[in-house]
């Protein structure tokens, strides 16, 4: 038991501290990036990687480390906020639907079937397609269509805490359904929330380097490792560091989240056994 909690661990702090150098890297982007990611200079393009430009350089002479360090800024920064709103969303209505239950449940449910019946990243792309490209629509479009993934999981939390015998007590000892809410469900559903929002952090990450990939997120000359990709194909045969390296990025980053989603799991279940 000990030797698996320990790999748990010390699985979890990779992860973590992955996750922790994108942050402090997209932070200090301004001081630590070698170059002005938008500068363009045609006289070094396609430049391999050289005490100048660690990474080389894109088809406009860029500089490839500095527009991935940049381009953490906007990965991240619109993976948490798609995050907050999807969570600002959908915890509410989770809550009441499996708590209450009733016609308003089954009506909303029926709502969020009809949403998931169609693939998240179809979805997601008619609706920035209708908007226009552009961030603000990208981040729009993801956090409507993620949502009713969480509030049906979450959802199922709440239905299987609320039949436990210690929540009928609390009913019976004329707690209100506000009290029952925030006492006995919520810290019950955190920790598995917690693994399921770092599992979809990746998977967010994903969707957004896939619509600036196919020119529906950021614009030019914005640095974005999904954008960068676009930039690479016409020149990845004779230059193929030029998409190894945003790539690389989006690899890291998915398999932090990932590594940190199914470590912190292990740890929620053995917890939950020797409890």
């Amino acid at each position: 038991m000990w030797k698996r909690f320990k790999q748990v661990n010390i699985g979890l702090l990779a992860g973590c501290g992955i996750l922790v150098c994108f942050c402090l890297v997209g932070f200090f982007a301004p001081w630590i990036a070698p170059h002005d990611p938008i500068a363009i200079n045609l006289a070094a393009r396609l430049q391999s990687s050289s005490w100048g430009y660690p990474f080389g350089t894109d088809h406009l002479g860029r500089c490839i480390l500095s527009r991935i360090i940049f381009g953490v800024r906007i990965s991240i920064t619109s993976a948490l906020i798609i995050m907050f709103f999807t969570m600002l969303i959908s915890v509410p209505i989770a809550l009441f639907t499996g708590y209450v239950r009733g016609r308003t449940d089954h009506f909303i449910m029926r709502i969020i079937d009809s949403t998931l019946a169609i693939p998240d990243i179809v979805l997601t792309i008619a609706i920035v397609g209708l908007l226009g490209p552009g961030l603000v629509n990208m981040l729009f479009a993801i956090v409507v269509v993620r949502w009713a993934s969480y509030v049906r999981f979450i959802r199922s939390l709440v239905v299987k805490i609320s039949q436990e015998n210690y929540i009928l007590s609390a009913r019976m000892a004329g707690n209100t359904h506000f009290r029952i809410l925030k006492r006995y469900i919520l810290p019950q559903i955190g920790m598995p929330i917690m693994v399921f929002s770092a599992l979809d952090m990746g998977k967010i990450v994903l969707n957004i380097a896939g619509l600036s990939f196919l020119g529906l997120g950021t614009q030019p000359p914005t640095p974005d490792w999904g954008a960068m990709l676009n930039d690479a194909i016409n020149y990845f045969q004779t230059s193929p560091h030029v998409m190894f390296f945003p790539g690389l990025s989006i690899v890291l980053f998915v398999l932090a989240c990932q590594l940190v989603s199914e470590k912190i799991g292990i740890m929620n279940r053995t917890v939950g056994k020797e409890v």
